[in-house]
């Protein structure tokens, strides 16, 4: 009796996390890098920059904030010195604004003290010119 007791409650428990999760907080590590790149906003920059990428090494709490300093593990090579700066305060920002996460008890519990690698990709596909320059071009009469 006292083992279907325990059964049901730890079974009532993680219904009543998944409902929660329905609510707005963040019940899985898919759902967290969404949010996470739905807060990003990469710095602006002047026409013709190429962008970059910065990763960011993170940890969090059981309730979502972050735990210690995060560190940056890589900015692209060939970033400028102010691209490199720009990019590392809109990091910083976007956990800012971010944190704490609104996470799960059981998410918050899973994640707590593990550290994340967040790649933050804004390299800029510029379009390719479509226009035919008339010497790029054969024909033949």
């Amino acid at each position: 009796m006292t083992l279907v007791a325990a059964s049901l409650t730890l079974a009532c428990l993680a219904a009543m996390d998944r409902a929660s999760a329905g609510d707005g907080r963040i019940d899985t590590l898919e759902e967290m890098f969404a949010t996470l790149k739905g807060c990003w906003r990469p710095p602006a920059l002047p026409r013709g920059d190429p962008g970059m990428q910065i990763t960011v090494l993170v940890a969090f709490q059981r309730d979502g904030a972050i735990l210690g300093k995060p560190r940056i593990t890589f900015e692209t090579p060939e970033a400028s010195q102010a691209d490199s700066v720009a990019y590392r305060i809109a990091v910083m920002e976007t956990l800012q604004h971010c944190t704490p996460l609104p996470f799960t008890e059981s998410l918050g519990g899973a994640v707590a003290g593990r550290p994340f690698a967040l790649r933050f990709d804004d390299r800029r596909n510029h379009p390719k010119p479509t226009e035919k320059r008339a010497w790029l071009t054969t024909t033949t009469l």
